[in-house]
């Protein structure tokens, strides 16, 4: 996969998650900016950042937890090490900082 079609699945992903965070209803906000989406949980201000990596066709995800990447493997976002997928991961960020269980799809 070259650069641009990295983009172009980052760009997909970015845009369902923030989906399925407006249609949770849940107290969380977000704000793409240059590549990085930044999810706010509003009962306590922590934050979960993922950030694109092109050179590495990675998202790459920090939460309380920590620091993990993810490469696209058979259509789905996998866990370098643990082959975890993003979707639940996320979601397990969210619940833990944010105590609002939202449901990623992708």
């Amino acid at each position: 996969m070259n650069e641009a079609e990295f983009n172009q699945l980052a760009d997909e992903l970015m845009f369902s998650i923030e989906e399925s965070i407006d249609d949770s209803g849940a107290d969380i906000d977000y704000e793409n900016s240059a590549g990085m989406l930044t999810i706010t949980c509003d009962i306590n201000g922590s934050q979960i950042i993922l950030s694109r990596q092109p050179a590495m066709a990675e998202i790459w995800l920090a939460a309380r937890s920590g620091g993990f990447h993810f490469k696209l493997d058979e259509g789905q976002w996998k866990n370098t090490v643990s082959g975890k997928l993003l979707s639940t991961m996320l979601t397990e960020a969210c619940l833990a900082q944010s105590t609002e269980e939202v449901s990623f799809c992708f």
